[in-house]
């Protein structure tokens, strides 16, 4: 349906891709993966508007596709009281209110040719989106997505999260030939990413997914299109079966790498030893020697292993640890009621203590954010943090937390940090270059944006640290690197997050909200609350193992050791079988 063809383009500042090309199919359920600020959303946005932008190469799309499209940004556009179930209706009865129209024109009008066709092609547009079927299949979906209870809920009570769950049905009850969706699962919390996973993987159209999340990366999509360093690559099969070929690349490719490097260093010093013998010696034959042996580096540079997939820059994240010797709680919450219209959290009390790593959990719209931000705001008689804590706090809402009207370099210059080579240097672990500091904060992609104030944060050097959602458009390197950052830090870390890998990876409880109360949760009833539900205890086996086998590999490969590499890539091919069955 969709084929890119040696497709080029890049802003001022930044080329995104060179000469990338792919397709899009009938009965493909396609995943976009990458590093943030690589080019994705603009990618997706070239596609739904190729008239916009200015590119060399061709992009194909077959005459009269219809696409359709759920943004990364999600808005409740209505203030008409209506239920969900008619918000859903609305582009139906729309169209068949056109078509009721035009067939009174036709009773009275003197040319009915042109009304003829208009009405024609109305019928055309109302039996493509399945217009004669569908109220049953809004409720399908709404049942499969566990939204049918909500069918006559007025659509502004809904949670964010419901609204997202409601947007992707809306579109894919109108039956688009693709559906196009750019990070559909930011801020879902797990039962609203239960439902997209499952409207995902009972839909039979084609669909294009942004996403990093790991688990609809390990549990959805047949073929993978893969954004790196201005090059794309296409993988038929599964995320895990994509992770695992890239794995063994990798091996395979760093080996040789090693082997051209030293080539080149050994020709390096030849040539090195030439030039000192030309430079006493001016025979004709010297020089030749010397030039023949240049032109033999330059083949073998370019011929250099290059591995655009495989050298992937991922963040290097350290929370600088402050010890306190303190024997009372960092941070006390009791008898703590918020809300607005009505009450969201009812005589809430809590102590976390020095050390802790914990993350407050519930469903979309339970009040996780309010509490949040008044920890943060520290103005509630019934919150008290210790006395004299630095605190560093990352929103979820990332224009609460920067200007985006300011440059990157400035927003450091705001937590005092002043010294040029030193934001440099620290922006670097984070893979960031220099040419970001001049860069707007506006102009950074989603990922990018949060990598930044994870940056920021880490530049604070502060005891307590309040994340909310600070996995939310990481992509799946930098989840990784933040969470090994949180697991070697010694200080506080209160985080909201809905990526269950980040909250079983890293945290010592769960604060479950509930039905307005708070109760603390051990981290391993957390697994068995979320696991039992939705996998089998072999596949969380399988996946843990999976994980150590990786690191191990990860490790071989930093210290040259390719043979165990190699060794343990096949234990992992064999748990990888086991997943996959």
């Amino acid at each position: 349906m969709i084929n890119i063809i040696d497709l080029s383009f890049g802003f001022p500042q930044k080329d995104l891709f060179e000469k990338v090309s792919f397709s899009i199919e009938d009965g493909q359920h396609l995943t976009f993966i990458g590093a943030s600020g690589n080019g994705k959303t603009t990618l997706i946005e070239m596609i739904m508007d190729t008239e916009k932008y200015m590119y060399d190469g061709k992009i194909e799309i077959e005459p009269g596709s219809r696409i359709g499209y759920v943004s990364q940004f999600y808005k409740k556009e209505t203030n008409d009281s209506v239920t969900v179930f008619e918000y859903l209706c609305a582009p139906f009865l729309k169209l068949q209110a056109e078509i009721d129209a035009l067939c009174l024109k036709m009773e009275t009008a003197e040319d009915i040719e042109p009304i003829l066709e208009a009405y024609q092609n109305a019928l055309d547009a109302f039996d493509a989106i399945g217009g004669h079927d569908y109220e049953t299949d809004i409720i399908k979906k709404l049942n499969l997505a566990n939204l049918g209870k909500h069918r006559d809920l007025n659509i502004l009570q809904l949670s964010g999260g419901e609204f997202k769950i409601v947007q992707v049905i809306r579109e894919m009850v109108l039956n688009p030939q693709l559906i196009i969706m750019d990070e559909p699962d930011v801020f879902l919390d797990f039962e609203n990413l239960n439902a997209l996973k499952d409207l995902i993987n009972t839909y039979k159209g084609m669909l294009l997914v942004i996403t990093h999340n790991r688990y609809l990366l390990n549990h959805c999509f047949n073929k993978i299109i893969h954004l790196e360093n201005k090059l794309i690559q296409e993988f038929e099969g599964n995320f895990i079966e994509y992770n695992f070929a890239l794995l063994q690349t990798k091996i395979e490719q760093q080996e040789l790498s090693i082997k051209d490097d030293a080539e080149i260093e050994r020709n390096e010093a030849l040539i090195g030893k030439l030039r000192t013998i030309a430079t006493y010696n001016t025979e004709a034959a010297r020089g030749k020697a010397l030039k023949a042996r240049v032109k033999v580096q330059e083949r073998l540079v370019a011929r250099r292993i290059k591995a655009p997939f495989v050298s992937i820059k991922k963040p290097y994240i350290k929370f600088v640890d402050v010890p306190l010797d303190i024997e009372t709680p960092i941070l006390s919450v009791s008898n703590l009621t918020l809300g607005y219209e009505s009450t969201l959290i009812h005589n809430a009390t809590f102590d976390i203590n020095y050390g802790d790593k914990v993350a407050i959990i519930g469903a979309n719209g339970t009040g996780k954010t309010t509490l949040f931000r008044a920890i943060h705001l520290n103005q509630n008689e019934n919150i008290i943090r210790h006395e004299g804590v630095k605190t560093s706090y990352l929103s979820q809402l990332q224009g609460e937390s920067l200007d985006e009207s300011k440059s990157v370099i400035e927003a450091f210059y705001d937590v005092d940090m002043h010294n040029y080579q030193e934001i440099k240097a620290h922006i670097r672990n984070f893979g960031f270059d220099e040419t970001i500091l001049k860069q707007k904060i506006t102009a950074l992609s989603g990922g990018e944006k949060n990598l930044l104030q994870i940056a920021i944060v880490s530049a604070l050097h502060s005891p307590l640290l309040l994340l909310d959602e600070p996995t939310s458009h990481l992509d799946t390197y930098a989840q990784i690197a933040l969470e090994q950052a949180i697991e070697a830090y010694k200080g506080t870390v209160l985080m909201i997050s809905h990526d269950y890998y980040t909250i079983a990876n890293t945290v010592d409880y769960v604060l479950l909200i509930e039905n307005q109360t708070i109760r603390k949760v051990n981290i391993q009833k957390f697994r068995k609350m979320i696991y039992e539900n939705h996998f089998s205890h072999d596949y969380l086996v399988l996946e843990q193992k999976k994980k150590t086998l990786e690191t191990k590999i990860e490790l071989a490969l930093s210290q040259k050791d390719f043979e165990t590499a190699k060794k343990i890539s096949g234990e992992l091919e064999e748990v990888i079988d086991k997943m996959i069955q």
